[in-house]
C-alpha cells in the first residue's frame, strides 16, 4: 500500500515564517521574456534531488527558469515540499503569470519511467512522443501524477494549461538527465512552432 506524505506547510507564506531563506532554502529565478515557456522545479535542491538540474538544462539559455531549492541537511528537506496545486511562491507565480505555458519538473518513486501530466493536451502529447521515440518509458494516462488541477503551478501560465514531468530518481542523474533535457527541449521547440 502506497502512503501519501502530508505537507508540513499549506503554502509559502506559512513556510517562510519558520524556514530561513539562504539557510534552509533558496530561490533561483531567471526570466527570458522572449520565450513563452517557463520551466519550474518547485521541489528542487535536496527536496526532490536532481529536479533543479533537469529543469535548468531544459530551460537552457532560451526559456525562463524557476527553482525552489531545499538546502537542509540530508533527510530534512521533505518539510519544504509544498504540493504543486498549493505552490504559491510569489516570485514563481509572477514569473509563470507572464508566460504562456509552464513546464513543471518533479521527482517520483519508481525506476526508469517518466509520468507526463498537465492540462495542455498538445504539449503532453509532444513530450510523450519525443520521449518515447528517444527510448524512454513515458506514461501519459492512468498514473497518479495527472497534473490536471487548474491551480497546479504548471497550469498557471496565461493559457491556463501546461505540462509536468515526474521523473524517477535514476533518470535525474547525470548523464541521462542531459539526454532527457535535450529531448524535452526538442518537444518544446515543436510546441512553440505550432503556436505560430
Amino acid at each position: 500500500m502506497l502512503v501519501r506524505m502530508v505537507d508540513k506547510y499549506a503554502g509559502y507564506a506559512e513556510l517562510s515564517r519558520t524556514e530561513v531563506s539562504g539557510t534552509d532554502y533558496r530561490v533561483v529565478a531567471v526570466e527570458r521574456p522572449e520565450s513563452p515557456v517557463v520551466v519550474v522545479a518547485p521541489h528542487g535542491g535536496s527536496i526532490e534531488i536532481g529536479t533543479s538540474e533537469v529543469a535548468e538544462r531544459i530551460a537552457g539559455e532560451d526559456h525562463s527558469f524557476f527553482a525552489f531549492e531545499g538546502l537542509k541537511p540530508y533527510g530534512r528537506n521533505r518539510d519544504l515540499h509544498i504540493t504543486s496545486h498549493r505552490f504559491d511562491h510569489p516570485e514563481c507565480l509572477a514569473l509563470v503569470s507572464r508566460c504562456k505555458v509552464a513546464l513543471g519538473i518533479h521527482g517520483c518513486l519508481g525506476e526508469s519511467e517518466i509520468f507526463v501530466g498537465g492540462l495542455d493536451a498538445d504539449l503532453t502529447r509532444l513530450l510523450s512522443e519525443h520521449l518515447s521515440a528517444a527510448g524512454f518509458r513515458a506514461t501519459t494516462a492512468g498514473h497518479r501524477y495527472p497534473g490536471v488541477n487548474p491551480l497546479n503551478i504548471c497550469n498557471r501560465g496565461t493559457s491556463g494549461r501546461g505540462a509536468q514531468l515526474e521523473l524517477t530518481r535514476d533518470l535525474r542523474d547525470t548523464p541521462i538527465r542531459d539526454e532527457i533535457a535535450e529531448v524535452v527541449r526538442a518537444a518544446l521547440a515543436d510546441y512553440i512552432a505550432s503556436l505560430d
